[in-house]
């Protein structure tokens, strides 16, 4: 199948990426503000984690039919108010600007990484 066939294939199902946007983030909501407590002695990397959630989530905006850009941006939002909400939760520490970071930065891979797909798949209907 074409790239271009594909990625249509994907655009298709604009309402399917938008549910699992909503429970990606809501799956974020619950894992970060679980009091510390409650949560596992042993996670793999913290920034990784912080990484790989929010690139699933912004990469699940942006299949859901928002702009990249604003892919990007919804998702470092969210991303702020989790990091805000945490000063609340017991045994959290909010606002880490490692955290913020490390959002960021997967949010910007998944943008990236949708942006040269669709950069491809206009190469292939040429």
């Amino acid at each position: 199948m074409p790239a271009s066939r594909w990625l249509a294939t994907w655009h298709e199902r604009r309402r399917l990426w938008a549910a699992l946007a909503v429970l990606a983030a809501f799956v974020i909501a619950l894992g970060s503000l679980t009091p510390g407590g409650e949560m596992p002695s042993r996670l793999p990397w913290d920034k990784l984690n912080h990484f790989l959630g929010y690139a699933g989530l912004a990469g699940l905006v942006g299949l859901a039919g928002l702009r990249l850009s604003s892919a990007f941006i919804v998702t470092l939002l969210y991303g702020a108010a989790i990091e805000v909400a945490q000063l609340a939760v017991p045994g959290r520490s909010g606002g880490d600007p490692a955290d913020i970071l490390a959002n960021a930065i997967g949010a910007g891979a998944a943008v990236l990484l949708l942006s040269a797909l669709r950069r491809g798949s206009r190469l292939d209907d040429r």
